[in-house]
């Protein structure tokens, strides 16, 4: 064992964590290596005991159990073709509008991400069915881009959402109340979303056209029951999974779970499930669920070194001496968590900082659902902020060779969507009813 002072440790392993960043490997090697360095030197022998029972902490939490339940759900129903069916019927009530089928993407976006708590599956869903539809009828393709980003990521922040399960157990808040918390602040983006479209669009048609009137040229009937066919199995859905959290009948693992059996039902219900789709869903199931608990385990671990060695204490004595008082201090953590978005994966970020970060809101006198939360709509930067933008990787990699779409065109096109979340962020900050109102109603 050696002596290092509290402050250089701390220094060393941000560091260190850092440079394992850059380096390009899976984040989940460098942090586990840098806890087991750090841990082995500063403590001996006994950090094994502590890595060790790190590690089975976060791998046998049952709350963590909605997350392999969760992303079934999600992929299985990427499978089912839901999206599709909505955009088919929002393309015609929609498509005589000016920008018309971006605002159609935003809307099923949201309504997706209601059903669909990962990333990769909504923003893959969207790129596949509305890119397409958009580019080859004359949108701008940095518009169309944009909108396929930002309206699939609404899925990791909109209930039942992934993070949320993963972030209850950081920060020891109740996940049913983060999933009610999520709701307004996520509809709220999708309402931004639409309006800068609308207003943009109108401002500048040649960038949404409006499509074709022989195109849409479908009875009021048969639209209007296309449109009620298309939403009503994805209201079943939310109804089962987030209806049963908010009344009070079962907590989040229990509610992925009956999601996860109603998403195979209506898979079956489209005439999609097959062997071939199950086995897909579940290897997929079993490889996201791998990565993040081994980010987490890793992770888990590296927080008990760092807390263990009093690092905690200096970042908390660090952000709380900043110029401001609590707001100024509330400030450089979304700061950091926003920078830290350009370079790290949100699962990294919210397994090393959360438990850091945490302790500060109270501290600081803030309201913890209220501060995770932001935090939550912060990470929706950090899917769009290159060089580390998974939303943009997922658009480039599902889009057609065809439609040409550069990566020039996404980064450009999701810049107006990044500022347009700080926008959010502080309407929540004018605003915190928003996002502590519903979980103040919510049945015990």
């Amino acid at each position: 064992m050696i002596k290092i002072s509290a402050e250089w440790t701390t220094v060393i392993m941000l560091t260190g964590i850092l440079l394992g960043v850059l380096t390009g490997v899976p984040i989940a090697f460098p942090i586990g290596a840098l806890a087991l360095l750090m841990g082995f030197l500063l403590f001996g022998m006994p950090v094994f005991d502590l890595l060790y029972s790190r590690l089975f902490e976060i791998t046998t939490s049952y709350v963590l159990v909605a997350i392999p339940l969760f992303v079934f759900m999600g992929i299985m129903l990427e499978k089912s073709g839901i999206a599709d069916a909505m955009f088919d019927a929002l393309y015609l009530w929609l498509g005589g509008l000016k920008g018309g089928l971006a605002i159609a993407t935003v809307l099923i976006g949201t309504v997706v991400a209601a059903t669909v708590g990962i990333i990769g599956a909504s923003v893959t869903m969207m790129a596949l069915t509305a890119l397409p539809a958009m580019i080859k009828r004359g949108y701008d393709k940095a518009l169309a881009a944009g909108t396929v980003c930002a309206s699939g990521c609404l899925g990791i922040l909109i209930p039942p959402s992934v993070m949320l399960v993963i972030y209850g157990p950081m920060a020891l808040i109740s996940v049913g109340k983060l999933f009610m918390g999520a709701f307004i602040p996520g509809f709220l983006l999708a309402a931004l979303y639409l309006l800068y479209i609308a207003l943009r669009c109108q401002l500048q048609p040649e960038l949404g056209p409006v499509v074709p009137a022989e195109e849409r040229a479908v009875p009021l009937m048969k639209k209007t029951v296309l449109l009620i066919k298309s939403l009503i199995p994805p209201s079943l859905l939310v109804l089962s999974v987030l209806g049963v959290i908010f009344l009070g009948i079962a907590p989040p693992t229990e509610a992925a779970a009956i999601g996860s059996l109603a998403a195979t039902l209506l898979v079956i219900a489209y005439r999609k499930f097959n062997f071939g789709v199950l086995r897909s869903v579940s290897l997929d199931t079993l490889r996201v669920t791998s990565m993040i608990l081994i980010i987490g385990g890793c992770s888990y671990a590296f927080v008990g070194v760092f807390i263990g060695a009093g690092c905690g204490k200096v970042v908390e004595e660090v952000i709380i001496a900043t110029p401001g008082g609590a707001w100024g201090a509330f400030a450089i953590v979304q700061f950091i968590i926003f920078i830290l978005g350009f370079f790290m994966d949100w699962l990294g970020i919210v397994f090393i900082m959360v438990p850091i970060v945490t302790p500060v809101a109270e501290t600081l006198g803030f309201d913890a659902l209220w501060f995770a939360m932001m935090i939550c709509l912060n990470f929706q930067t950090s899917f769009m902020t290159p060089p580390f933008a998974t939303a943009i990787f997922y658009v480039r990699g599902s889009a057609a060779p065809e439609l040409g779409l550069t990566m020039a065109d996404i980064i450009r096109g999701v810049i107006p969507f990044v500022v347009i979340i700080l926008v959010g962020l502080a309407l929540c900050v004018a605003f915190p009813q928003l996002i502590t109102w519903l979980p103040s109603i919510m049945i015990k």
